[in-house]
């Protein structure tokens, strides 16, 4: 059961909440009414805007219709005035650029080039829109004159900035300072820059607009003449500076790609003097024969024979200076010619240069051919620097010239081909005149010294030391077998040991007969051993030894032992003299018996043929010659040994045996005095 108390109080709480609650809902029914008014109020407000809205949107749109098509009319009018001052302009360009392109484009190229387009533009309108109006023949005329004053301004850009390299310029580029361990590459600039790019720009232009590639035969031509005036300048430059040549003249070169990267190349391979002074030395040994003897004088031949050997270091440097050159035109041509015309305005470009430099070489091969027909093979020593040179500078000159054609390309290979075959023709005919050589009694030398044609031989053979590559390959040109269409530096090698072997076999065989000449065997002897000696020194001295041994191991053994030989032929003379002294022809006498007349007679006849033959033989010989003082000392020494041996043991026979009573008139000469004599054979000063 809930107490009465908490009840009543309980009942009163709910009738407050009650009564809280019915207040509010009449606060809510109150706000209600007064939303409903309100919403009621906006519908109505809403309602007659959109109403004024519909009314301004009619009165608006037909406004708004009418200002656009003002504007575009508007539009219409200002473009149409617009194209009408264009078009205009088209009938006033004519006159507007009338007093610039009379006057040309030079000093304002960029100026110029625009009054040609407005005029081109003209041309464009007026055949497009007014093909029959007499305008379009005046703008027409003057694009075509200024066509032809910018193709005039190109040839004038280039020709008056066009000018030769000059030598010292050229030879720095081939070459550079060589005692500077660090090479700069030398550039050449053929063209100032400013002028350079407007040469460009009218170039880009004719092209392009003018339609027109008579310009470049116009640079072919400019450019053409200006590299061959380089060249014949630095041909010119040598024969006015034989010295300052000399000076230039070049150290080893290798064989070599040229890139930017890499130093520059080291100028051709020449030594002006060496090839000219063995060629002097032929002929004049021709001319005045060689006695080899102490005080001998001979001296080079000047003149004319020096201005040759400038013309082979000129033309040498000449070659190389066309492949810097050349290359230094491609890279300019690169940048003013279009690209798929390029290789053919270089090869034009470079014929005229190219064709003079193998018209020269071609003469130094006729040269040299019509030297080999008159026997002067040492025309041939010509041809070596030469031709090495050429075939080291073909790497370079074959890359300068790819994409030429191939009759240009193939220039160079047929002059290489054309004197490898007349020095291979120049070889095989010196040693065929080594061979043939006739045995004239007049060139004889008197004393039996070293030949004229030991010397030229030896001489001509040690010239071809300092060319074996190119020697070797001159001969190895000329072989039919597979292997010669691919030789190698070996094969090379052996034909050219096998070349100098067969010289020397040549010589060998002639001096053989040539000393048939002399009656006396005993000069005959002296003669041959003089020329083996020589022939041997000679190749001991040089490489030729090392060279010819590469085919034949023994040939120094083998000419020892004819100068042996020819020793022991040469004391066969001396047995006349000893002869009388042989003991088997001497009786058994005893010391202090009485000689018989007949007996007496004998020892006499032994003294008078000693001393007679002694006599003769040193008076003959005396007026020999044996160049080489070791083996003059050993012939004089080994002779001295026999006959002053021979000599005492006789005169100790005779000792005590009384066969005359003026036994001074027979025992001339003392054993010393024998000796003596026999030192002063081969000296014509004793």
């Amino acid at each position: 059961m809930i107490p009465t108390e908490d009840a009543s109080a309980r009942k009163r709480e709910i009738e407050e909440k009650l009564k809280q609650e019915q207040e509010t809902l009449s606060f809510i029914r109150e706000s209600l009414e007064k939303s409903d008014q309100l919403t009621k109020g906006m519908v109505s407000i809403l309602s007659s805007f959109e109403s004024r809205l519909m009314q301004l949107e009619n009165s608006i749109i037909p406004v708004h219709k009418q200002t656009e098509n003002l504007q575009r009319l508007q539009e219409n009018v200002d473009k149409t005035l617009s194209n009408m001052d264009h078009v205009i302009s088209y009938y006033h360009v004519a006159k507007d650029t009338d007093k610039i392109i009379r006057e040309g484009p030079a000093g304002r190229l960029y100026e110029y080039l625009a009054c040609i387009a407005k005029i081109q533009k003209a041309v464009e309108y007026f055949q497009d829109n007014n093909p029959d109006s007499p305008e379009l023949n005046t703008v027409k005329a003057r694009f075509e004159k200024g066509k032809e004053l910018l193709e005039a301004e190109f040839r004038s850009l280039l020709t008056r900035y066009s000018k030769p390299v000059p030598p010292v310029l050229i030879l720095d580029a081939i070459g550079g300072d060589e005692d500077m361990e660090v090479q700069e590459e030398v550039t050449l600039e053929h063209l100032p820059e400013a002028v350079l790019q407007d040469i460009i720009c009218i170039s880009a232009w004719l092209v392009e607009y003018g339609r027109n590639q008579d310009f470049m035969n116009v640079y072919f031509q400019v450019r053409s003449s200006q590299l061959d005036r380089s060249i014949k300048g630095l041909k010119e430059h040598f024969r006015k500076n034989s010295a300052t040549s000399a000076i230039h003249s070049p150290a080893v070169q290798t064989k070599r790609k040229e890139t930017p990267t890499k130093k520059a190349p080291k100028r051709p391979v020449y030594i002006p003097g060496t090839i000219r002074k063995a060629q002097n030395l032929l002929k004049q040994y021709s001319q005045h024969g060689l006695d080899g003897k102490k005080g001998s004088n001979l001296t080079p031949l000047e003149g004319k024979d020096d201005v040759l050997d400038i013309e082979i270091d000129s033309y040498i440097h000449c070659i190389s200076a066309f492949v810097k050159l050349a290359q230094s035109e491609y890279a300019l041509l690169t940048e003013i010619i279009p690209e798929h015309h390029q290789k053919k305005t270089f090869d034009s470009l470079i014929q005229e240069a190219l064709d003079n430099l193998m018209l020269e070489g071609d003469n130094i091969v006729s040269a040299a051919r019509r030297a080999i027909m008159r026997h002067d093979y040492s025309a041939v020593l010509t041809i070596f620097p030469i031709l090495r040179h050429l075939k080291q500078t073909k790497p370079d000159f074959d890359a300068t010239l790819q994409g030429t054609a191939a009759s240009t390309k193939n220039k160079l290979p047929a002059l290489i081909t054309s004197m490898e075959t007349i020095g291979a023709k120049a070889l095989e005919e010196f040693a065929d005149s080594i061979k043939n050589d006739p045995d004239k009694e007049y060139n004889m030398p008197k004393d039996g010294t070293v030949h004229e044609l030991t010397s030229n031989a030896i001489l001509f053979l040690q010239q071809l030391l300092d060319f074996q590559e190119t020697a070797g390959a001159m001969l190895a040109s000329q072989e039919s077998s597979s292997s010669a269409s691919s030789y190698s530096s070996e094969f090379s090698r052996k034909l050219l040991s096998t070349y100098i072997y067969k010289v020397l076999g040549n010589l060998q065989l002639n001096l053989s007969n040539k000393a048939k000449v002399y009656e006396d065997p005993a000069l005959r002897a002296i003669f041959l051993h003089n020329n083996y000696n020589y022939i041997l020194k000679s190749l001991e001295k040089s490489e030729l030894i090392q060279l010819v041994a590469v085919t034949v191991k023994k040939v120094e053994s083998s000419y020892r032992e004819l100068i042996e030989q020819e020793i022991q032929n040469y004391q066969r003379s001396w047995l006349r003299v000893t002869e009388h002294l042989a003991e088997r022809n001497i009786p058994d006498f005893q010391p202090g018996a009485k000689l018989k007349d007949k007996e007496r007679q004998i020892i006499k006849d032994k003294f008078k043929g000693f001393n007679d033959g002694l006599e003769e033989l040193c008076k003959i010989q005396k007026g020999w010659a044996v160049p080489d003082k070791e083996q003059r000392d050993t012939i004089r020494h080994a002779q001295k040994r026999v006959v002053s041996l021979t000599y005492k043991a006789f005169l100790q026979r005779c000792a005590n045996i009384s066969f005359t009573k003026n036994p001074e008139k027979y025992h001339r000469y003392s054993p010393e005095q024998v000796e003596d004599m026999i030192d002063r054979l081969f000296d014509t000063s004793a």
